[in-house]
């Protein structure tokens, strides 16, 4: 039996209040992992330009100096990768994409920006690797900064997940003009947060089955900060590590009335809480109190283990690493792709066929014509199977609702940028070809996935002309490339031997030109009969 080498990696999470960094040891032979080393600074990103929505060049400058530390202290423990994700500050600022090309020209560290939704998957994911739910419904509730996620699970495929833009440094620039707050302030955020949870709350709670009592499991540092003042209370000190406190929704209420009557320098006082944590708690725990009240949950049990966590899980899935109960979200991307397939009536197979047609374009002209790798033809086969996804909306300039319906459609699995690519490569695969003036194609603010675009969207078009018909009349494709005369021969046999596939024919004669345009080629398709 050969025992495989531990791994190290570090995860980064990118949030509005706080840089959070987590370097692990992977035993791949368990498999599991061990928390070797943190990184934490409360950067506030999420304090940005009050007329612009910027993220101020001052909480850049703070978040550069955090990236430094981590990126020293990662080199130091020797790491073998860093995943770092950014979150609701950075998706929302309009120069939020500016600022993570700024980290990758002057560190070197990638970070991928995710949805909400996305950002709610890893949490799950990051729960489920500290906690056993047993096939026991759990409510997980996250408040960050910026935004707040939902999960409802029971250890396997979580049956909702959301993501609400609530959060404690969000909600006290807004609501917190006082010291201590002002009673009609405090009222008016209550009910801000009741007015805005209300929607998610209640979809959460439809996917509950009856007789059912879903157990709240609470993660982030406002909940840390309220576990420990609740214990510091209760048992004269906080308990180390703090996963599986709880505390009662009771107790809350009434931590919650204590923090509004407490100006800023008294919350300092409390045990537990840090200057920067004091100067938020009181709306991250209004957040809570009012999730609680509407998910009319008595208790709430903490766990430690949060996004970071489930950053590294997702890297070990698709590394191959796990094989366990989370195996399942390994191919989460493929099943998101097919549900959001389901939900706008794609025929789908058509799409597989379509599907089927670009990846084997692709192989074919790997290496010869494109570089590209695996992780780009997953965009593609994602892209071919939504293509046409915008009849939902309408038949006319359906490709141009395609884009729209992937964009908005949380897929799961991917970074924006990544959702983003998949959408244009939809758009594009009819009609003009990419252009600067397009407001979708500008949003790709990537050179590389901008020439991902450029480049297989071509191959999108070439695989919808070849089954116009939709009714699988080509059978195989065989690429022949002649460099010496610039020609890529595309030799097509029908599923039919006497169907002259003149549709087919036709429509690639008016596609074509994006191909070799994109490849500085000529295509000639060929039929032949077996």
């Amino acid at each position: 039996m050969v025992i495989e080498q531990d791994r190290i990696l570090a995860a980064i999470d990118v949030g509005t209040n706080s840089i959070h960094m987590a370097v692990v040891r992977i035993q791949p032979d368990l498999p599991s992992f061990t928390i070797i080393d943190r990184e934490k600074d409360m950067v506030r990103l999420g304090e940005r330009d009050p007329d612009t929505g910027n993220l101020t060049p001052e909480a850049m400058d703070r978040a550069m100096k955090t990236f430094k530390r981590c990126m020293a202290i990662a080199k130091s423990r020797r790491v073998e990768d860093i995943v770092a994700v950014a979150t609701s500050a950075v998706r929302e600022a309009p120069n939020g994409r500016e600022f993570l090309d700024r980290v990758e020209a002057e560190l070197g560290l990638s970070i991928d920006l995710i949805s909400g939704p996305e950002e709610a998957r890893r949490i799950y994911l990051g729960v489920l690797s500290a906690m056993e739910f047993n096939q026991h419904p759990h409510i997980i509730i996250d408040i960050g900064g910026g935004s707040t996620e939902l999960v409802l699970g029971d250890g396997h495929e979580a049956a909702f997940l959301s993501s609400t833009k609530v959060g404690a440094v969000r909600l006290t620039s807004e609501f917190v003009a006082s010291d201590p707050i002002e009673d009609e302030d405090f009222y008016r955020l209550k009910a801000f947060v009741r007015g805005m949870l209300e929607r998610s709350t209640e979809e959460l709670q439809s996917h509950v089955s009856p007789n059912s009592h879903p157990i709240m499991v609470g993660t982030s540092g406002t909940i840390e900060a309220l576990a420990t003042m609740h214990a510091c209370e209760h048992l004269g000190t906080a308990p180390d590590p703090l996963q599986g406190y709880e505390f009662s929704l009771e107790d809350l209420r009434d931590i919650v009335e204590r923090l509004r009557k407490l100006s800023y320098s008294d919350r300092l006082k409390i045990p537990g809480l840090s200057d920067r944590r004091a100067e938020i708690i009181l709306p991250g725990a209004v957040i809570l109190q009012e999730a609680m009240t509407l998910l009319k949950q008595d208790h709430i049990t903490l766990c430690e283990r949060s996004l970071r966590e489930g950053v590294i899980v997702d890297w070990m899935l698709t590394h191959g690493l796990i094989e366990d109960r989370l195996r399942f979200q390994s191919s989460v991307r493929q099943r998101s792709v097919f549900r959001s397939a389901q939900k706008y009536q794609v025929n789908l197979a058509y799409a597989e066929r379509v599907a089927e047609f670009a990846v084997n374009l692709f192989d074919q002209t790997q290496g010869r014509l494109h570089d590209w790798g695996a992780g780009e033809r997953e965009l593609l086969w994602a892209a071919a199977i939504l293509h046409n996804s915008g009849h939902f909306i309408s038949h006319a300039a359906h490709h141009k609702h395609s884009y729209y319906l992937i964009r908005h459609g949380e897929l799961l699995g991917y970074t924006e940028l990544e959702i983003e690519a998949i959408a244009n490569l939809a758009r594009y695969h009819r009609k003009s070809d990419p252009k600067k003036k397009h407001d979708n194609y500008r949003n790709l603010g990537s050179k590389i996935y901008r020439q991902i675009v450029e480049q297989l969207s071509p191959l999108l078009r070439i695989a919808v002309a070849l089954d116009r018909r939709q009714i699988g009349a080509i059978k195989k494709v065989e690429c022949q490339y002649h460099p010496e005369i610039k020609t890529l021969h595309l030799l097509l046999t029908p599923t039919q031997s006497g169907d002259d596939c003149a549709l087919e024919l036709w429509s690639l004669g008016n596609k074509k030109s994006s191909f070799e345009s994109a490849y500085h080629l000529k295509l000639v398709p060929i039929l032949r009969y077996i």
